[in-house]
């Protein structure tokens, strides 16, 4: 997702479409499961309040910082619409939707990722650019932040969540490097070592050397593919027969995740080639809306750089 700081102008990537995959959803509640400030929100639930003469928001986000900036941006959706904020992870989805006594959602959608509104707080820690605290933690109440990573795990355990949430490389000289040089408690501190660790040829090419270390820290410290991996089946069940499920990613990690969840769902009959008749009785979830990931224009990447990366896969479910 890409949500700017306060006063900064808000930019929801492919905002249009996926307004038009949920104005298309059919009449019932619509699940957001990264809120954010609101912006996808908000715009979605006025066209279904125009589409439908009413609306119903079920919005997720962990961070109270963002609940707040959400409830003031959705307060400007006109129309007969129904607000329900949470905070929680996203794959607390199943929770929140039984402690509202609802047991089927018109729409479930999730833009992953870290926001521009984290990212431009230096004090949050998630930036290698701006000098700040070596926190990353998306809610503040976690016990867990990257500073405790950093200097607390040895060499082999952080260089395996390198490799795994960062597709680093280098994970080992990087890990080694860290470690000699603990304690470390700023984000600038890190990222020195990070790009000295990296060859210099390895440092011309593919953006900043830290940033894979950024993302797999960032991960690692949130718990954010072991939510993915959670919430995916949770609401494809969740879906109302026609009920629509989009998911913007950023990092091949998501993208492959929500790729293997998907595929599985729309899958029919697994039966060995040559049997007479089906005898697993299998018949497929939902129907992919987009298979191969849709990404932004090139005028709306070179708009809003920050949505280079992204990535939509959308299903719809299905009678089963």
């Amino acid at each position: 997702m890409t949500q700017p700081r306060d006063g900064a102008p808000h930019v929801p990537v492919l905002l249009d479409r996926v307004v038009a995959l949920f104005a298309d959803a059919p009449d019932g509640v619509y699940v957001d499961g990264t809120l954010g400030a609101a912006g996808h929100a908000a715009a979605v639930l006025q066209a279904r309040a125009d589409r439908y003469g009413h609306a119903t928001l079920v919005g997720l986000d962990r961070d109270p910082h963002a609940l707040a900036l959400a409830r003031a941006h959705l307060a400007e959706v006109g129309g007969a619409v129904e607000v329900h904020l949470v905070r929680t992870r996203f794959d607390g989805i199943a929770e929140v939707l039984d402690d509202l006594g609802i047991d089927r959602v018109a729409g479930v959608f999730l833009d992953l990722g870290i926001s521009s509104m984290h990212v431009d707080e230096a004090e949050r820690g998630f930036s290698y650019r701006q000098d700040g605290p070596l926190d990353m933690r998306m809610d503040p109440d976690l016990p867990r932040t990257a500073a405790d990573l950093v200097n607390d795990l040895d060499a082999r355990e952080l260089a395996r969540i390198l490799r795994r949430y960062g597709d680093e490389r280098f994970a080992d000289r990087i890990a080694r490097a860290v470690v000699a040089a603990r304690p470390l408690s700023r984000t600038v501190e890190l990222a020195e070592v990070v790009r000295n660790a990296i060859p210099a040829a390895a440092r011309r090419t593919g953006g900043h050397p830290a940033t894979r270390t950024f993302q797999a820290l960032r991960i690692a410290v949130n718990g954010e593919l072991d939510a993915l991996e959670q919430i995916l089946p949770v609401a494809l069940d969740r879906l109302a027969v026609g009920g629509v499920f989009a998911v913007l990613s950023y990092h091949s990690l998501e993208d492959r995740a929500v790729k293997r969840a998907f595929a599985d769902a729309a899958t029919g009959c697994v039966c060995p080639p040559g049997l007479p008749v089906c005898a697993c009785g299998r018949t497929p979830q939902v129907e992919h809306l987009i298979r191969r990931p849709e990404r932004p224009s090139p005028d709306e990447a070179a708009a809003n750089p920050r949505a280079t990366a992204a990535r939509l896969r959308v299903v719809r479910r299905l009678e089963s």
